[in-house]
């Protein structure tokens, strides 16, 4: 069975919710495993036993939050020693515009054993029901493309 790692980062609960409503998608995928994670309790292990990444990150003062940064660098050389390539999604939520996060994000990532999937979303200002909704729908479109091979 495949697998699917969504980790987050949250201080003021936006992220969190938006990881939740990202998992209540994903999880209908039949033949999917999903498995949500704060970012301070993820780690490599987590990581090379799935098939796929999904990423929620706040943005903070215009860069990537720094528990996201912080599982990143704990992770980036044994997943890289390991030599699996994984696909990843990106979500996004901004105080701002959200495009230092994502530029911050992509460039870290373009050194990392990933590859992007899905274009990253960007969900800015307070968390809503159409953020939810979009959080729903990058989780429901990453399950699927993992659970059919796509990515």
């Amino acid at each position: 069975m495949r697998s699917l790692l969504i980790v987050y980062h949250s201080q003021s609960g936006a992220c969190a919710r938006l990881a939740r409503a990202c998992c209540s998608a994903a999880a209908g995928v039949k033949g999917l495993e999903v498995r949500v994670s704060r970012a301070w309790d993820a780690g490599s292990a987590d990581l090379l036993a799935a098939h796929g990444l999904l990423l929620v990150a706040a943005e903070n003062s215009g860069s990537l939050s720094g528990g996201v940064k912080d599982f990143l660098d704990r992770t980036f050389y044994p997943v890289g020693e390991a030599g699996r390539v994984l696909p990843y999604g990106l979500l996004i939520s901004a105080g701002n515009d959200g495009r230092g996060a994502r530029e911050q994000a992509r460039r870290i990532l373009s050194g990392y054993p990933l590859t992007a999937a899905l274009e990253p979303v960007i969900c800015r200002g307070e968390v809503t029901a159409a953020h939810c909704r979009q959080a729903e729908e990058l989780g429901e479109a990453f399950a699927t493309g993992l659970e059919m091979g796509i990515f």
